[in-house]
């Protein structure tokens, strides 16, 4: 949903593949309802199942017009995709049968009848999304969906900066860091910071500017990836996305350049909705703990908030997995053993005031319900829906933001 939210902000196209089709689950029709209700989004199907579990068969592609077979356990080939144009024909009962045909027929029927042809215009506007249906495990209507977005899906768009806009056709390279991944390898304990770039071209081996640092780096082994795969780079271009060996250099946001000093806008932070104290449970890895916590926040893969005044450590997620998560990437990764203890909160807001003094006062009131990001940037945590608002009606001076936009400046 969070995710979601962030693509309606920006107007960002969606594609969505519903997965693990040999596995049996619900209707495909309470599904596409389901999704479209928690995610706020029109689904457009572009393909459409034939049964699941184990009675999956396969789907019938829609835009193509024709029927590609499941078989369990192996990879799809040419030999199971077979050409039907008109969905009454025969073959399509000597293939999967009379029962399953004539259900699918009326599926496809009800579906080209609601939905009809996919707008493109309205999916590059984000106002709906194209749906797949398959098993990724198998490999299995992956390619329909890969081949779509090759078809579909929009170009490098330019971007805006801190000082200017940014063409993407423009010669000089330039990019920002959009996420980081700690210990990647468990053997090597290395941590890679994922580059896309937005204009020029990336060359290995060759210097560019680190703005944050005010430094110039190079990278002798950048890497492409796909799936586990991994290969060495020469070069890279605007729409591609990097992996860059990261010492500790790279926070999210971070922008490159050859030489100009400006940095990208609109990277936002969300606020988290679920809120835990962080319990060291081995005060001998105190050190390593502190690490892990900084490695892991600096990925995105929570918020870390420190107690304004003190120094409990308070994570902040989206969804109770992500607990589950730090807390065995803390002990397998680092040695560091902790729980969590769960706090009251309702949502974080970055607060900020053209008034100085308000704003002190204001944190020094609220002393128990203030913290502080990773970039020491203050933080109101508000007990419920009704504390938040009633501190809005009490203090007009105090800006309650629930973003904060990430960027790295010179």
């Amino acid at each position: 949903r969070r995710l979601m939210e962030v693509c309606r902000m920006r107007d960002t196209p969606v594609i969505v593949f519903i997965n693990k089709m040999d596995r049996d689950g619900k209707n495909r029709f309470d599904l596409l309802e389901e999704i479209e209700k928690e995610l706020n989004i029109h689904l457009h199907p572009m393909t459409w199942p034939i049964n699941s579990g184990k009675d999956f068969k396969g789907v019938y592609d829609l835009h193509n017009k024709s029927l590609v077979l499941f078989t369990p356990n192996t990879k799809a080939s040419d030999e199971d995709v077979v050409k039907i144009d008109n969905i009454h024909d025969e073959v399509l009962d000597k293939k999967i049968g009379e029962t399953d045909a004539a259900i699918l027929r009326e599926d496809v029927e009800l579906v080209d009848g609601v939905h009809g042809e996919l707008n493109v215009d309205d999916y590059l506007k984000g106002k709906v999304a194209p749906v797949f249906f398959g098993s990724a495990v198998n490999n299995f209507g992956v390619k329909e969906l890969l081949e779509t977005f090759v078809r579909i899906a929009p170009l490098p768009q330019n971007r805006e900066t801190s000082t200017r806009h940014l063409d993407v056709n423009e010669d000089k390279f330039s990019g920002f860091v959009f996420k980081i991944h700690a210990n990647l390898d468990p053997k090597h304990r290395d941590r890679i910071a994922f580059l896309r770039v937005c204009s020029g071209k990336f060359e290995r081996n060759k210097y560019f500017h680190h703005v944050r640092l005010n430094k110039d780096v190079r990278f002798s082994n950048p890497y492409s990836f796909m799936a586990r795969q991994k290969d060495v780079i020469e070069e890279a271009y605007p729409g591609d996305v990097v992996g860059l060996f990261d010492t500790g250099n790279f926070k999210i946001g971070d922008t490159l350049t050859e030489g100009e000093d400006f940095y990208f806008t609109g990277i936002p932070s969300f606020s988290p909705e679920l809120f835990k104290e962080v319990v060291n449970k081995d005060p001998m890895k105190t050190k390593q703990l502190e690490k892990g916590l900084m490695q892991l926040t600096d990925e995105g893969v929570a918020q870390l908030f420190t107690q304004f005044g003190g120094n409990k450590k308070i994570i902040g997620c989206v969804g109770e997995l992500q607990f589950e998560v730090i807390q065995y990437r803390l002990l397998q990764e680092y040695g560091a053993s902790c729980e969590f203890r769960t706090l009251p909160y309702y949502k974080a807001c970055w607060i900020t005031s053209k008034d100085q003094k308000k704003l002190e006062d204001f944190t020094r009131f609220k002393t128990n319900n203030i913290a502080e990001d990773k970039d020491g940037h203050l933080v109101y945590l508000a007990q419920s829906e009704w504390f938040l608002n009633t501190e809005r009606q009490n203090n007009p001076d105090i800006e309650f933001h629930f973003t904060s936009e990430i960027h790295k400046e010179g």
